[in-house]
């Protein structure tokens, strides 16, 4: 029986990725992107996809490590033929997963970028009329609400945001669906935000009909992820903050100030939307000065002790 062509198999693959296990279209591109490196050396070298041996995949770990890729990418790319030939074995088109076995690299562990919460008003703060002062300051009142992923929160239509509803629902990483709560804070953002958002819609060419985003751009189209992201480096040098944050660094922050103020560990993994437990307890280690500032406050011999007695 002839082979599989492996690019076939490869574009199901991904198909599959993105239509059944629902990740999100940066995780697949990534993926794809992975997947052309691998194929395209293997017909540079002349090799069968099928049967391929240590030896080969040896070299290929060799040649991306060459190109300084980091500890993190070459796991990604890992998981991305790991997950290529078990699809492949799946369907009966390949025999044996040759990356069954083959153990990642042990990559560093980063702490994400935390806002303290006098960061966090200073971020909020402000009141502004114009369209993109309204617009901003709903987008980063409802990021830090809900914690929210950024690009859970541009995928938002007017529609599945009512106005006073204390809630929305949200569609995460593998299709899964959580509620998550808008604020009073947030709550108020978005009724100022709204009439401006359809005005500005009104102003566009047609009208901006069809539209259905929540949050929009000033072109009347719906807001990227990476628009997310330059507003809020914007803001954050108009407010003097000098951290590397981004979007994610919002709900690294909803996570942290949640625990830090005594919210069940269980609880915060089902606001995120975090399939495992393990996920979510990143967040602990950033608690730990809180965690110290509550013991020397707490603890006999630490109270003793910080009041020099």
């Amino acid at each position: 029986m002839a082979e599989a062509c492996p690019r076939i198999i490869a574009r199901d693959y991904l198909d599959y990725l993105g239509k059944v296990r629902f990740l999100s279209p940066a995780t697949v591109k990534a993926y794809r992107g992975d997947l052309e490196v691998f194929l395209g050396r293997l017909e540079a070298l002349g090799l069968s996809a099928e049967g391929l041996g240590h030896r080969e995949i040896r070299a290929f770990l060799a040649e991306l490590a060459k190109k300084k890729l980091s500890p993190a990418s070459i796991n990604r790319a890992l998981a991305a033929l790991r997950g290529f030939y078990a699809f492949a074995v799946e369907r009966k088109l390949y025999s044996s997963n040759p990356f069954d076995g083959v153990q990642g690299l042990r990559a560093p562990k980063k702490l994400p970028v935390v806002l303290f919460e006098e960061e966090m008003e200073s971020l909020l703060g402000g009141e502004g009329g114009t369209f993109l002062e309204a617009r901003d300051r709903a987008l980063f009142e409802l990021l830090y609400s809900t914690g929210c992923r950024v690009g859970e929160l541009a995928a938002l239509s007017v529609d599945e945001v009512f106005p006073g509803a204390d809630r929305v629902r949200i569609r995460g990483k593998g299709g899964r669906e959580r509620f998550v709560f808008i604020g009073r804070e947030a709550s108020e953002a978005l009724a100022a935000y709204r009439p401006l958002r359809d005005l500005r819609l009104a102003e566009m060419p047609g009208g901006g009909a069809g539209e259905k985003a929540l949050f929009i751009n000033s072109r009347g189209g719906r807001l990227s992820p990476r628009g997310v992201h330059h507003i809020l480096r914007r803001r954050l040098r108009e407010r003097g903050i000098p951290k590397p944050a981004g979007p994610h660094s919002l709900r690294h922050s909803f996570a942290t100030h949640l625990l830090d103020r005594g919210a069940d560990i269980r609880v915060v993994q089902e606001l995120l939307g975090h399939g495992s437990l393990s996920t979510t307890q990143v967040y602990t280690h950033l608690s730990l000065d809180s965690l110290k500032d509550t013991y020397v406050k707490a603890h006999p011999h630490g109270l003793r002790k910080r009041q020099g007695t």
